[in-house]
């Protein structure tokens, strides 16, 4: 610790001599000519600085420019969401005025940095205040940021409120933990159970309380299936973690937080097949694909096998930094006709019979391995009792 403090001190007081030879110089302004290695700024100096003003606004502009066209298509393109296109609107609105505002300002500070440089002779005009002036940059952002404020509450507003006594919606729990993803749809009662991590237990890797009667008929999941058109309200929990559940093709996103259940809803309005032909993604998959088969001819050049053709899917990430593999936490997503979700769905096991299939499997396996003994009635009684006052048990 002495050591450090000596080092700071040192450091302090090579800093502190630096200054004061620079005071000296500066006292030494009347006195000396003024040469080209001069410190203070001559006329030649003030024209240089001042063309660099515009070299650097046109190199902002040329730049900007160069971005659009080379990465432009990159953005997601087509919402596949009821409320996307909404959201796509207050996203374009909001970088419309950023770079309208940009280009604008920019220009000036560069233009009157070029024009006011300073001069031999030229003394700088001072006033203390000017209201119309002051008005004018103070009202128009006022007004810009209040309508953009205003529109973005209304679109806000429009996206996550959800009446659920009045919606025909399907209920889904999404739960997150490092590093992978489960769903979990509500069954025929259109509820979901209850759970809490205190019921992790074999299969019933959510934690699902299976005592609720809601929790029978629920199916879990491994892959999320949607059908489009109908509203689907997610029940968003973490075991373990913040995480956060990311659709980007369907602008949604809500964090998974440890201890508490988030909530987010839409309505899906274009299925994988159709999103396949859209011509953006087609074009995206093409390039990609390119991409690939480059990649690939060096892998089998490298005696390695070649990389697989990518197909579009949709995708919930992990939009959280939640740990080494977060990268790598994703779940494919699927949306269906209605009528083939609906097949799909049936087709799920509930989590109700695969609970109690693996109790009969373990049951059965402890009786094959297990050594036949004589026991009481006294035993029988007292292991009786136990089982109904175990309330960490996961009761049927």
């Amino acid at each position: 610790m002495t050591s450090l403090l000596i080092i700071a001190v040192l450091v302090l007081l090579g800093i502190a001599i630096w200054q004061l030879t620079k005071i000296f110089d500066l006292t030494q302004l009347g006195t000396v000519s003024q040469t080209e290695n001069s410190e203070v700024a001559n006329d030649r100096d003030n024209n240089v600085n001042g063309y660099l003003m515009f070299a650097f606004v046109g190199f902002i502009y040329v730049f900007t420019i160069y971005s659009l066209v080379e990465w432009g298509h990159l953005v997601l393109g087509t919402p596949a969401s009821e409320h996307g296109p909404q959201y796509d609107n207050l996203m374009a609105i909001s970088l419309i005025l950023i770079f309208v505002v940009q280009t604008i300002t920019q220009f000036l500070l560069h233009y009157f940095s070029f024009k006011y440089r300073g001069k031999q002779g030229r003394v700088a005009y001072y006033f203390a205040d000017n209201d119309k002036l002051e008005f004018v940059w103070t009202i128009i952002p006022v007004i810009v940021l209040a309508g953009l404020i205003l529109y973005g509450l209304y679109a806000w507003t429009n996206i996550m409120f959800i009446d659920e006594d009045k919606e025909d919606a399907l209920y889904v729990e999404v739960y997150a933990k490092q590093f992978s993803w489960e769903v979990r749809y509500a069954g025929e009662d259109g509820m979901l159970g209850k759970a809490n991590v205190r019921y992790i237990e074999g299969i019933n890797t959510m934690g699902v309380d299976m005592s609720d009667p809601n929790s029978q008929d629920d199916i879990p999941a491994r892959e999320l299936h949607l059908p489009k058109g109908k509203k689907v309200i997610f029940k968003i929990r973490s075991q373990d973690v913040l995480h956060s559940a990311y659709f980007p093709h369907f602008r949604a996103q809500m964090n998974a937080v440890p201890g508490m259940v988030t909530q987010f809803g839409f309505t899906p309005t274009l299925t994988t097949e159709e999103m396949r032909q859209d011509p953006g993604i087609v074009e995206k998959v093409a390039n990609i694909n390119n991409i690939r088969s480059k990649k690939s001819a060096e892998l089998v050049a490298n005696g390695e096998s070649p990389l697989d053709p990518y197909e579009f899917d949709y995708l919930l990430l992990c939009n959280k930094i939640c740990g080494a593999s977060h990268y790598n936490m994703q779940m494919k997503v699927v949306v269906d006709e209605e009528a083939d979700f609906n097949k799909w769905l049936s087709e799920q096991e509930t989590l109700g019979k695969a609970v109690k299939k693996e109790k009969q499997q373990m049951a059965d396996s402890v009786e094959a391995t297990a050594p036949i003994e004589e026991t009481t009635d006294s035993e029988t009684a007292t292991d009786s009792t136990m089982v109904e006052t175990d309330s960490t048990m996961v009761v049927q």
